[in-house]
């Protein structure tokens, strides 16, 4: 069954065994999550979170599954990643399908593009499992789940304040969110938040944005880059979103390399059309044949799970889209 994000809310307490999110809308999958985690909470679901290194933690998944706890008789597995299962795990999977014996195993992955929808992993979830896509389809859409969470906050913002939001934060859902949050600390809710309202939280006393990291990159100017990523850490600006900039930017870049010309049905402003643009003629698809693992290696560091520097390896990100590898 394929739902949406709004969907996928109507779900929350439906007995679904396997749960598919994928997208390129972090906050999206966050906020299922949230309600997840609630709902397990209340009924006494023991939750456990998988990510995944390779295709052989899939393993460590159903393990998971099938063991025995002696706090709960039901149990929930996140897995997080970007490895599909290998054909004996596959099956694992299909077996827990038919016998999930009122376990959940909550899949969260990259957006699956048309190849991956193909894969024999895709189309078993696709017919017995919720397949939810994250995207966002229009301006109106993001308005809509934006004031939902406002509301959440116990915010009203004025007309004038949410075209600056939008404008400001582009498609960035997360930062749009994140501008909310810092709004609510800083307003006292009792009138609607005007644009004076909001700039403080917009801005935060930063000379520089993720998405100035993004468009340094993208154009090539590194040593500007470098700057603005420094600014960010020293100004305590948050690893995921910064990673989030960077990760859209450079699957992006892959994804054009791969289809040139496909700007419009990727979803690119027509005003950023000429920037990507001129990324592509710098770099080729040798040039971003490791940038997926370079993102992997930051979400790990990000999450714990990954001993190193997680600012180190932002900046191998950020260099490695302005066409500057770090190490050979």
């Amino acid at each position: 069954m394929k739902t949406d994000y709004q969907g996928a809310l109507q779900q929350i307490h439906k007995p679904h065994p396997v749960w598919l999110l994928h997208g390129d809308e972090p906050l999206l999958s966050q906020q299922i999550l949230t309600e997840l985690r609630k709902h397990w909470q209340q009924h006494g679901v023991e939750r456990q979170r998988i990510d995944l290194g390779s295709a052989a933690d899939w393993r460590d998944a159903f393990n998971e599954l099938d063991s025995l706890s002696l706090f709960a008789s039901q149990t929930a597995v996140e897995v997080h990643g970007n490895h599909k299962p290998d054909a004996a795990t596959l099956l694992l999977l299909e077996r827990f399908i038919q016998q999930s014996n009122d376990n959940q195993l909550v899949i969260v992955m990259p957006k699956q593009d048309a190849a991956a929808q193909k894969t024999k992993f895709y189309k078993l979830l696709e017919t017995q499992a919720l397949v939810v896509a994250l995207s966002i389809r229009d301006e109106a859409q993001r308005r809509q789940l934006l004031q939902q969470l406002a509301k959440q906050q116990q915010l009203q913002l004025t007309d004038a304040a949410w075209s600056l939001l939008l404008e400001h934060t582009q498609n960035n859902l997360l930062a749009a969110h994140q501008a909310l949050l810092r709004l609510s600390a800083l307003h006292d809710g009792n009138t609607a938040a005007d644009v004076a309202d909001l700039q403080p939280a917009l801005v935060e006393q930063s000379r520089f944005s993720t998405f100035d990291l993004g468009d340094a990159a993208l154009g090539g100017q590194a040593e500007k880059a470098v700057q603005i990523l420094q600014f960010l850490k020293e100004s305590g600006e948050p690893t995921s979103l910064v990673l989030w900039t960077l990760s859209k930017e450079m699957r992006l870049v892959m994804q054009l390399l791969a289809q040139p010309n496909s700007e419009q049905q990727l979803g690119i402003w027509q005003n950023r059309v000429g920037l990507y643009r001129q990324a592509c003629r710098r770099l080729s698809r040798a040039d971003t044949a490791d940038w997926s693992e370079m993102l992997r290696q930051a979400d790990e560091s990000i999450k714990g799970i990954r001993d190193e520097p997680t600012w180190d390896l932002l900046l191998r990100c950020t260099l490695g889209l302005a066409g500057i590898r770090l190490f050979g």
